[in-house]
């Protein structure tokens, strides 16, 4: 085992968790044994609210403006260590060195933006009446809590911590099972950045940890991020509590791409969305749906495709099971008539045979109904559906269950600017693969890639982590009585 084993992180501390019940974290690159995790229970959550209940108070009553000094020194630490956070993440996760720091500086543009808080949350105030005024004020929630997923092990839970705690609330926040070892890494540079303890916890575990995290009352609003499937569970467990809940799912993202797209700029978006972070996240191309003859487009996807090689500008996949089920998916799309024309299963890397690697994979003449088409595969696949007109590709985009992303390739502004009012989807690129808001703009989808209202990023989780206490005040005895006695 390369690493000691993972401990819980409360009260500013690493204990062990009082459990019996561990599970190994394996590097997808080579399949060594890096750690293991404990899964807690009940107790280890209890202290950890504990510990987070008793430093609220402080944590509050601190003005904004020195909360946020927090943040700035944090964001040093970040670029200090951005290479050493990399490489644990790619060690944990199987990303490539290069994915990995671009995702510890998107940490730190999420960093930036919570030092920025202090200017978004003034409240507002009127005279509302002669001598007579109303005022709005964001006050913190709480204890909060927040349970982030294996793709991306820095940036998914840098988008609520940097935001969460600098508004004044207190977190607890629970990282995949499977990679445990970027958070812990980041809890000690919190701390090095002058955050108080109990003001930040990390409790490791599974399920159970889940369903404790919905049902703590001492829990004021939780977020998440991971599987539709599991996002519609914890939206409805955290809400029969009376938790603010958001949950964000999964995705199926389509790409339309029209005969009028610039050639080499389409086809290198297509493939960078495809096959970035090896497919896993929740805004990478899931289908293209191609509109007319777009044959030459098509040939140079597969010509782009062809130059991402696994274990060098393609990182593994999280596990053996989901190198397995990605591969399931192809060969059942190839039983049922579609055409593999990058085949991406059976890859192994030499000098890594025991890393879980898929290759690039383009499928042609994939049908709407397949399950190619419709279902989140999480992995470096890009399913083509050919249509005959842009109505029919929305139409097949508009029947998809989840709402993440959408984005079409085309030089008719006219034509874009249609396919932004009809996508169903919350956020929408233009030849661009990958339409992620940059800050101060917020991330989240529509339909089933989101359970609740608001965004987890940007302004629009202001009002997630915060509630709105509105004064009325009134100092004037000469007014009488009036309207607002």
């Amino acid at each position: 085992m390369k690493y000691p084993p993972i401990q819980n992180f409360i009260n500013g501390e690493f204990i062990s968790a009082a459990t019996n019940r561990h599970l190994p974290v394996i590097s997808p690159v080579n399949g060594q044994l890096l750690s293991e995790v404990p899964l807690s229970g009940a107790a280890e959550l209890e202290k950890a609210v504990t510990a987070a209940t008793a430093a609220f108070h402080g944590w509050s009553k601190t003005p904004i403006k020195e909360r946020v000094q927090v943040f700035f020194r944090y964001k040093t630490l970040l670029e200090k260590h951005m290479h050493e956070l990399a490489a644990l993440c790619s060690e944990e996760n199987g990303k490539t060195h290069g994915e990995s720091v671009a995702e510890i500086e998107k940490c730190i543009e999420l960093t930036e933006f919570a030092t920025s808080l202090p200017q978004l949350v003034t409240g507002e105030i009127l005279e509302v009446s002669k001598g007579v005024e109303c005022r709005t004020e964001h006050v913190p929630l709480g204890v909060v809590a927040s349970i982030v997923p294996f793709n991306f092990p820095a940036m998914v839970p840098n988008w609520t911590i940097p935001n969460a705690l600098a508004l004044g609330n207190c977190m607890i926040i629970k990282p995949s099972e499977k990679v445990p070892l970027t958070l812990g890494r980041m809890a000690l540079l919190l701390k090095e950045a002058g955050l108080p303890d109990g003001v930040f916890n990390i409790v490791n575990g599974d399920s159970e940890i889940v369903n404790a995290i919905c049902d703590h009352p001492g829990i004021e609003a939780v977020s998440f991020v991971g599987s539709t499937k599991v996002a519609k569970l914890v939206y409805q467990r955290g809400t029969s509590q009376l938790k603010r809940v958001l949950a964000l799912g999964g995705a199926k993202n389509h790409l339309i791409v029209l005969p009028d797209a610039n050639t080499d700029m389409t086809a290198q978006n297509v493939v960078a969305s495809m096959s970035g972070c090896a497919g896993q996240r929740c805004m990478a191309a899931g289908a293209m749906l191609a509109v007319g003859n777009v044959d030459a487009i098509i040939e140079k996807i597969c010509l782009e495709a062809r130059k991402v090689i696994p274990g060098k500008n393609l990182g593994a996949v999280i596990s053996k099971e989901a190198k397995t089920r990605i591969e399931k998916y192809i060969t059942e799309a190839e039983t049922q008539g579609a055409k593999v024309l990058v085949d991406g299963r059976g890859v192994t890397v030499a000098g890594q045979e025991e890393g879980t690697f898929v290759g690039p994979t383009v499928i042609d003449f994939v049908k709407p109904e397949m399950a190619v088409a419709r279902e989140e595969i999480f992995g470096p696949v890009i399913s083509i559906i050919r249509t005959k007109t842009v109505d029919e590709a929305l139409a097949i985009e508009n029947a998809s269950p989840y709402g993440n992303a959408a984005a079409v390739f085309t030089q008719h502004g006219g034509m874009a600017r249609y396919i932004i009012e009809k996508a169903s989807a919350g956020m929408v690129g233009v030849n661009v693969g990958v339409p992620v808001p940059r800050e101060p703009f917020s991330f989240g989808g529509w339909n089933e890639s989101k359970f609740g209202v608001g965004d987890i990023t940007g302004k629009s989780s202001i009002t997630f982590w915060t509630r709105l206490k509105k004064s009325t005040i009134k100092w004037n005895p000469e007014a009488g009585i009036n309207w607002m006695s």
